[in-house]
């Protein structure tokens, strides 16, 4: 199952910003199951084509606190996404933004955001009743409780299990960012919450781990706050890369087994991937689907349903990653249609 909405993009141009985030991810992406013959004869089995989910500010207060969340719905809004955006650096000069290419205003960013997230929560639930989705959307693992950061206003991944775990559609569930930066707002989100496992494999050094260890205000700095599970990967130890993502994972169904799995599943890591904070980690085309077939298998062995998040993948060529893998997912599942 996937579910992809083409209303929305996932370029940032009309707002000024000039991240690497191409349209391309999804688009071809999609194209690249529909030139499958059989893929496409199957289309309406596997893609749902709206988000319909919404979120409210009560979804928002579980996870995030009150002074932020007021934050995002009163005139500080546009600070707040200037600053999770980096979009003035410390000279007080604009970076990766130019204002006057806009074509519509910053703060309308905020409800896209928002759609994204909702779609996450569809996605699970797409997921907890056929037992796998991939969503175009989400992934937003850097948002802390008070701030936004490294792309990522408001956390998704966590925000989704929250909902559910309200609606008592499940109790238990895994978090496995195999994105190339540290899931460090997730960890932080869930710190002693035993109902909510993280596990994340990331680059050992470069952002976020790299950032002071105190903020402005002289608190820690949560980025530090350890996952369950944490897997550094040092440069040059790709080899060793789905080694240690099977020995985490088995680290991981030693307490008790989850009713869903939340996959950041990054394209980050692809070694042609264009953001330039991800490039410590430079995984190839075959081991970024071995990464993904791997999780795909142990989780449906272990009948754990599970929402796949398109998450970080930047530039023009990271749409092969999410392709190749949807299309062994696909065929896999729908091997026994005519």
């Amino acid at each position: 199952m996937i579910l992809y909405d083409p209303r929305i993009p996932a370029s940032l141009v009309e707002f000024g910003i000039q991240i690497p985030l191409r349209d391309s991810r999804s688009i071809k992406t999609l194209q690249a199951l529909l030139d499958d013959r059989r893929l496409k004869s199957l289309q309406k089995q596997w893609h749902r084509d709206r988000i319909v989910e919404t979120l409210t500010r009560e979804d928002l207060l579980r996870v995030h606190s009150p002074g932020y969340v007021e934050r995002l719905y009163s005139a500080a809004l546009e600070q707040e996404i200037i600053s999770t955006f980096e979009l003035i650096d410390a000279e007080g000069k604009y970076y990766r933004y130019a204002p006057e290419t806009a074509t519509r205003p910053l703060t309308d960013l905020f409800e896209r955001l928002l759609l994204k997230s909702a779609g996450t929560v569809q996605a699970a639930r797409l997921a907890l009743q056929h037992g796998f989705c991939f969503s175009f959307t989400g992934g937003a693992h850097h948002a802390q409780r008070d701030f936004g950061n490294g792309f990522c206003l408001i956390n998704d991944v966590v925000i989704a299990p929250r909902k559910l775990q309200l609606e008592k559609k499940v109790d238990r569930v895994w978090i496995i960012d195999v994105d190339a930066h540290k899931g460090d707002g997730t960890a932080a989100l869930t710190a002693g919450d035993d109902s909510i496992r993280t596990l994340s494999i990331h680059m050992a050094s470069g952002w976020p781990l790299d950032c002071p260890p105190e903020l402005i205000n002289g608190r820690p700095n949560p980025s530090f706050i350890p996952s369950d599970i944490d897997i550094p990967i040092e440069s040059g130890e790709e080899p060793y890369y789905l080694e240690r993502l099977r020995a985490g994972l088995g680290q991981l169904e030693e307490g008790d087994p989850a009713d869903l799995a939340v996959v950041v599943c990054g394209a980050d890591p692809y070694e042609k991937d264009e953001l330039p904070s991800a490039t410590l980690l430079k995984l190839s085309l075959d081991q970024m689907l071995a990464r993904d077939r791997l999780l795909y298998t142990w989780l449906e062995e272990r009948k754990i349903p599970a929402v796949f998040l398109m998450a970080g993948g930047y530039g023009d060529e990271v749409w092969r990653v999410y392709a190749q893998f949807l299309r062994w997912a696909l065929h896999r599942r729908y091997e026994h249609f005519a």
